[in-house]
């Protein structure tokens, strides 16, 4: 039995980039692969988000940045909506809003295939939410 994998809701796949107009709203997901914050970039924050389909370059803009803090900095999975921007045969998306959806990664499990006969895998338990980020 073929199981899709959990679609974050109302995300545009990373394939499909390149159909929105530029400078339109749009909404992606994907797990955080890249984080970087270069000494020159006065606190805008680049990711790089990857789903089932390809990757997402996002440009997080410090005031955004020091409002989502925890989710920028914690997150393995994430959901951004914000500007579509097309320059020099670069697409990014100028985020206006983050969230952390990694929970949705636990329902991964829940639908990976395994063999038939096979125990099913393992789940490790969720990591706690309340951590501290330095």
């Amino acid at each position: 039995m073929h199981r899709a994998w959990p679609r974050p809701p109302a995300a545009l796949p990373a394939a499909e980039l390149d159909w929105p107009p530029n400078g339109a709203r749009i909404t992606v997901a994907g797990l955080v692969i890249l984080r970087q914050r270069p000494g020159t970039a006065k606190g805008v924050i680049f990711l790089t988000l990857e789903d089932e389909t390809g990757v997402v370059n996002v440009i997080v803009w410090k005031k955004l940045y020091e409002a989502q803090r925890r989710a920028i900095i914690s997150a393995r999975l994430l959901r951004v909506t914000g500007r579509l921007q097309r320059e020099g045969g670069v697409t990014h998306v100028i985020a206006e809003t983050v969230e952390d959806i990694s929970p949705m990664l636990d329902r991964l499990l829940d639908t990976a295939p395994h063999a038939p006969g096979a125990p099913a895998p393992q789940t490790k338990p969720a990591l706690s939410q309340s951590r501290a980020i330095g």
